[in-house]
């Protein structure tokens, strides 16, 4: 007994989908530690950067209250005072003067009262990123409180740059992660491409050897008089004809065909009336329009491959039961609408967005490629769409195509 055996290439193309979720969690995840583990610094840069401007501030309040040696002074004003270059301070008294700062670019060029309003303008940013430190200021001799004074501040140029950097690393992950999205999007439809060019080619030159042995037996058949009779002729040639019609749609594969205008809905009445009899007689096919001339620019025998694709589909999709409903229709801004709507088992609402995919099939011996083809054909040869219109389980499934009026 024969197993129907997995095709890993399109089992590949099937489960994409999941793939992508997987990656996208991953960097979620990468990307939310990178951001958690950087803020975890910060906060101690910030704690240590506060420490600082409060040691700072304290020093400030030992130099004015104590009664200690100049040496003294001059220790605490090089080793503590002058050793901050990095965090932006300014020093305000109790009265709203600015009184000196610190690692605050001032233009020297600048008068006196323009300088501070400059400097009260960053002190009044400085209070709304942390609150000023205070220093009070005592009496040496009996301890009485005479003054305050405030430190403003706020983050160094080294504490910016580190709360950015995630940021700015994940932004350019995320580029590069398009980029590489892009490339990979690109090589696998090249690859597609390459494979269904191949597989066309190599099917329009293994149909040519029995399409010649066939129109020579045509012609030995034509020949007898008793099947000339019974009509066999007729329908052998026009079986003839549609294998050189398929022939000519594999040659197409992979080229760009050449458009004509032509009449839509004789093109689809040409398939209709072909796949009638080839079809149960319980199948009932029908098309409808509002005109009879509708033109656009197609490639004929593509064209009729989609519908005659769509139309078996819906055939396989109603088990050889039902009715088949081609409708044709102008619509606004020079668009033309076929919907081929069938009364099968309709399409899952979960695998909607997966029919035109490479591998996805409900049939047991299916490849998967014909809506993915017939999506190629329609997109990327005459510039319209394909897709679901609708679809509802038990009740029917309903593709509409889209094309440029001619």
């Amino acid at each position: 007994m024969n197993k129907k055996g997995t095709i890993p290439s399109l089992d590949f193309y099937q489960n994409n989908s999941n793939l992508k979720w997987v990656v996208l969690v991953a960097s979620i995840l990468i990307s939310i530690g990178s951001i958690y583990y950087t803020n975890i610094l910060v906060d101690q840069l910030k704690e240590r950067e506060r420490q600082q401007v409060q040691l700072y501030a304290k020093a400030i309040e030992y130099t004015a209250n104590g009664e200690d040696t100049f040496g003294d002074v001059n220790f605490i004003a090089q080793e503590i005072l002058f050793q901050n270059n990095s965090i932006p301070i300014i020093q305000v008294g109790d009265s709203g003067k600015v009184l000196s700062s610190r690692n605050v670019e001032v233009n020297e060029s600048w008068s006196e009262k323009r300088k501070d309003t400059f400097l009260k303008g960053e002190m009044k940013l400085m209070a709304q990123t942390y609150e000023p430190i205070t220093v009070t200021l005592r009496d040496p001799q009996t301890g009485e409180v005479f003054g305050t004074q405030f430190i403003y501040y706020k983050n160094s140029f080294l504490l910016k740059q580190l709360i950015a950097y995630p940021y700015i690393q994940l932004s350019v992950i995320a580029i590069f992660g398009f980029i590489a999205y892009l490339a990979f999007n690109y090589s696998k439809a090249a690859e597609q491409n390459r494979v269904w060019v191949g597989l066309a080619k190599e099917t329009a030159h293994q149909l040519g050897t029995p399409l010649s042995s066939l129109m020579a037996w045509a012609e030995v058949i034509r020949d007898d008089p008793d099947m000339k009779q019974k009509g066999m002729v007729e329908e052998l040639e026009k079986d003839i004809q549609k294998l050189r019609i398929v022939t000519e749609r594999f040659s197409s594969i992979g080229s760009i065909p050449a458009l004509k205008k032509e009449n839509v809905v004789s093109l689809i009445n040409n398939v209709v009336t072909y796949l009638r009899p080839r079809v149960s007689s319980k199948v009932k096919m029908e098309v409808f329009t509002l005109s009879e001339n509708i033109f656009a620019n197609v490639h004929a025998p593509l064209f009729e491959w989609v519908i005659e694709n769509l139309s078996k589909n819906a055939v396989d999709a109603m088990g050889n039961t039902g009715t088949i409903a081609i409708k044709i229709l102008r619509g606004n801004e020079g668009k033309i609408f076929i919907d081929i709507s069938d009364t099968g088992k309709g399409i899952p609402r979960s695998k909607i967005d997966h029919v035109f995919r490479p591998g996805f099939t409900t049939k047991k011996r299916g490849w998967g490629l014909g809506l993915t083809l017939a999506k190629r054909i329609i997109e990327t040869y005459h510039d319209g769409k394909i897709f679901v219109k609708s679809s509802e389980e038990n009740l029917g499934t309903t593709f509409r195509i889209v094309l440029n009026a001619a």
